[in-house]
């Protein structure tokens, strides 16, 4: 009790929320602290701190002590019993198991009363625990079971919906007369009436009757009940009249009467007969069971204006339990806990505990909808009213623990659930194994499945598919092993996501052999591979350097009527081609995708294609000669094709060769450009610019691409062919082209690193040239700022704007500007690295290798360190200049070190 209050002290907003704000944890502890409590609100699982592990564990002792005091430990030895000789089976193991259970039920020295069976019954967890203990029970001598006990077992049948098997039962039954002492003619009455089959009740009673034997009080009411239900209301006048004239007329008859007129949409007559018995004076041991029938009728037909009325005027226990079951099952939270607390108020005449099951419909229902704290509030509430927990109750909290984020807590009570007499609910697994997944505890989730199937159940797809998702994301690999076996050996369909993320998972961590395993094992089962699972298969064995697989998996996923896309062809055919026995792969490829697919020119580009990224052109020549032979005219894009795979393969006389041929059949800008951007591909500047002069001289018209343009800037840096970069400059932007970032970076890296490339810019100039309008003059001006002429100092935001005019700035720019800045500006430049990542873009290697050489250059040895810890924390992989620059002592430090963090105090503001 002390706990429970210190659970609530501590404000249920700081219980459940970790987000809590600094201050508002600050004053609960400094309050809990003057009480001599320790205290920590947080409860993120990934939190370790040992005051945290304190504080659950003085949650787990207070709940554990609380379920573990709702056990009844003689009614749990009979049902440890019940259930440990497992279910119904063939004949002769069944007959085993009966023997088993009666022996070691006899054992147990039981004095078998009426009280003791009814206690049984409804303590026990399943159907099947409650027909073998009545059966058990039938067959002793000196016991005889009763009109309650035929009622309980009765209305548990009926209520788990085993009609069938209940009618069975009654037929057996009516076969063996005089077996109880219980009127064999009653506990057929009683049966058939609760079994929802009056006609048969109503004519046994006839029989009865007939016979010159009569039914009991209990029987009678029971029957009247039946017909009530099944809403046979002749039946229920005559029955009633029976039950008037032998005297056994009681509140229960009144309130099944009430019943009857609310299933007739009778309300104002009920209302009237219920007021006409409360003033005739009879005296009636509660009125609340008759006014309890009205307000469940009334609540049923969406009146619950007039029946909170009625609530108001004849409030009693029964009508409290009804007034809240309705609002809680008509989604009415806020009016049931209005009314709970009005229930506390000290004008309120009668002191209102709700039952377990009151509690637990509305605790239920406000979880659902997330309504923790007041969840927290009732929980508490119950406790401290004392009402015992049932199962229904701990798998209520287990859930609300999840929810509150507090994991911990719910996984310590489920590892005590043997002694506290816990039986997990589907939903409260589900909840518990989604939540420990979301938490990164997907060992304890795995474990708590493996307990889950042990006891027969599986957990629903969703809930599987969580735990499958978060094993494969953490690459817990070995237990997903093992749950796909799981999964084969009890015939369960897994959705196809599952399958997919397991095959994803282990291609990704270079286990492709097993992923293909899993693969053939759905082949088995006749279930379709994803597309998403057939590209991880096929990328795999591509990176695993064997293309024969992959393409077998190609043929395979077009036979299963799934069309692969054109990059997919292209790595498996380049795949194919860069193994050994290549020619005899590659032919087996094309003899198998010929007759999936109609012998098209698309089917041959996509070949050429492949085996051209390849460098394979003796193979591109083959296929295209074969596309001829075949009777099919090569387009524009199977010459393109060709050439790409010359040009790639560097057969540069042949590529010329095709060029000119290309150019006499159609006249093309796009083979233009494939042959200029090839040529500087194949490092051939001197070509690729003689053949775009070519161009340039004859078409006029003609507008190289961008591409075109690009490649031939990098090649003439590269080669440092500087005189021709300025007019091609020119040209770009006289045709209208961009400027692009590619281009203006480079020329920036050129002038940096090169002190010529300036002054060969300067040469170049036109005598006349156009003032700052000019883009031209501007982009000068930009080179002379990057080039070791200009000494000055910049301004690093003045910079950013002047390369800003020049070019559309994107993380190559920056890298450009910090580079510059980095010479003699260090500082500048590490502000500058600040504003980028608070900008959004993302640094890259050459971000932190320009930060680190700026560092070192300017004789910040320490602060260099600190740039390139963070470079290796990133992933990035220093080049050998910046090894030879760090000293390659610290750097294997560095890198053998992998497990303890680095401090980035430098850094720490750069995280955006």
């Amino acid at each position: 009790m002390v706990r429970l209050r210190y659970l609530k002290q501590t404000s249920i907003r700081a219980l459940l929320y970790p987000q809590v704000s600094k201050n508002y944890s600050t004053i609960v502890a400094a309050s809990a602290a003057t009480n001599g409590v320790v205290l920590n609100p947080i409860y993120s699982s990934s939190y370790s701190s040992p005051v945290k592990k304190l504080h659950a564990q003085d949650v787990v002792v207070t709940f554990h002590d609380w379920f573990k005091s709702r056990g009844n430990p003689f009614l749990d030895r009979i049902l440890e019993i019940l259930s440990a000789h497992g279910s119904v089976g063939e004949n002769e193991h069944f007959q085993s198991q009966r023997e088993a259970t009666d022996v070691a039920l006899s054992r147990l020295d039981l004095r078998l009363t009426e009280t003791l069976v009814l206690d049984v019954l409804y303590y026990a967890k399943d159907v099947l625990s409650c027909l073998k203990f009545f059966d058990w029970a039938g067959r002793q001598p000196g016991f005889h079971h009763t009109r309650a006990t035929f009622n309980a077992i009765f209305k548990i049948l009926s209520k788990a919906k085993l009609m069938t098997l209940m009618l069975d039962y009654l037929d057996d039954y009516s076969k063996r007369r005089g077996n109880h002492k219980t009127s064999y003619h009653t506990v057929l009455v009683m049966g058939y009436a609760v079994a929802g089959k009056p006609e048969i009740a109503l004519y046994l009673f006839g029989r009865m009757r007939y016979q010159g034997i009569d039914l009991d009080d209990f029987a009678y009411h029971v029957l009247l009940n039946g017909l009530v239900e099944e809403n046979c209301f002749d039946g229920v006048e005559s029955v009633a009249k029976q039950i008037k004239m032998r005297g056994f007329e009681s509140e229960v008859t009144h309130s099944i009467l009430v019943k009857g007129f609310c299933r007739k949409k009778e309300f104002d007559r009920a209302e009237t007969y219920l007021r006409g018995v409360l003033d005739s004076g009879v005296k009636l041991k509660t009125s609340g069971y008759i006014v309890g029938a009205l307000v469940d009728g009334l609540c049923k037909n969406d009146q619950f204006d007039k029946a909170g009325k009625l609530v108001d005027e004849f409030g009693e226990f029964h009508v409290y339990d009804i007034w809240i079951r309705e609002l809680v099952r008509a989604r009415k939270l806020d009016g049931a806990m209005e009314f709970l607390q009005k229930t506390k108020s000290p004008e309120f005449v009668v002191r209102y505990v709700p039952d377990v099951f009151r509690y637990n419909t509305l605790i239920l229902r406000l979880l659902r909808e997330n309504r923790l704290e007041e969840a927290c509030d009732l929980i508490i509430e119950m406790r401290e009213n004392n009402v015992p927990p049932d199962d229904i109750t701990m798998n209520i909290v287990l859930c609300f623990f999840c929810k509150a984020g507090m994991v911990d807590v719910a996984l310590r009570l489920y590892d005590s659930r043997g002694e506290i007499g816990l039986s997990l609910s589907s939903m409260t697994l589900n909840y518990l194994m989604n939540t420990l997944c979301g938490d990164g505890s997907v060992t304890d989730a795995f474990r708590i499945l493996k307990n889950s199937l042990e006891q027969g159940y599986f957990p629903g797809k969703m809930t599987f598919s969580i735990l499958a998702d978060a094993l494969c994301k953490l690459e817990k690999l070995e237990m997903m092993n093992e749950l796909f076996r799981l999964v084969l050996e009890n015939n369960i369909v897994l959705s196809d996501r599952v399958h997919e993320n397991y095959i994803k998972a282990l291609c990704r961590i270079g286990r492709v052999q097993d992923g293909y395993f899993i693969h053939e094992e759905l082949k088995r089962l006749d279930k379709v591979t994803t597309v998403g699972a057939y590209i991880s298969l096929i990328n795999g064995f591509i990176k695993a350097n064997r293309g024969d697989f992959a393409s077998k998996l190609l043929i395979e996923m077009q036979e299963r009527g799934i069309t692969p896309t054109r990059i997919l062809y292209r790595a498996v055919i380049r795949s194919v081609c860069e193994m050994e026995n290549y020619e005899q792969q590659f032919k087996k490829l094309l003899e198998m995708q010929l007759p999936l697919r109609k012998v098209d020119r698309h089917v041959f580009n996509i070949f050429i294609e492949g085996v051209g990224r390849a460098k394979k052109p003796e193979l591109a020549r083959q296929l295209y000669e074969m596309m001829k032979r075949s009777g099919i005219s090569p387009n524009v894009n199977s010459d393109l094709l060709l050439l790409r795979s010359f040009l790639s393969g560097e057969k540069v006389s042949e590529s010329l060769n095709l060029y000119y041929d290309i150019l006499k059949k159609r006249k093309c800008k796009q083979v233009y450009n494939v042959m200029v951007t090839g040529l500087c591909k194949a490092d051939k500047p001197g070509l690729a610019f003689g053949i775009f002069s070519e161009i340039r001289e004859k078409e006029r018209d003609m507008r190289p691409s961008l591409e075109c343009y690009e490649e031939l800037v990098y090649v003439l840096c590269k080669h440092e062919i500087y005189e021709k970069i300025r007019p091609l400059i020119e040209d770009l932007i006289g045709v209208g082209r961009p400027l692009s970032s590619f281009i203006g970076s480079k020329l920036l890296l050129c002038s940096l690193k090169n002190r010529e490339f300036y002054e060969t810019w300067a040469d170049s100039r036109p005598p006349a040239e156009s003032t700052e309008s000019s883009s031209v003059w501007r982009l000068g001006e930009l080179i002379r700022l990057f080039s070791d002429s200009f000494t000055d100092k910049l301004n690093p935001d003045d910079l950013e704007q002047v390369v800003g005019n020049c070019f559309p700035l994107d993380i190559y720019g920056y890298n450009m500007i910090l580079r510059k800045l980095c010479i003699n500006q260090v500082d500048d430049a590490f502000k500058l690295f600040q504003k980028i990542c608070r900008m959004g873009y993302q640094p890259n290697q050459w971000t932190y290798e320009t930060m680190v050489h700026g560092f070192y250059k300017n004789g910040r040895k320490t602060d260099a360190d600190v740039w390139f810890e963070e470079m290796l924390r990133r992933g990035f992989h220093p080049s050998e200049s910046t090894k030879s620059l760090i000293g390659r002592t610290l750097f294997l430090a560095l890198v053998g070190d992998q497990e303890s963090p680095v401090v980035h105090t430098h850094l720490s503001k750069t995280e955006t």
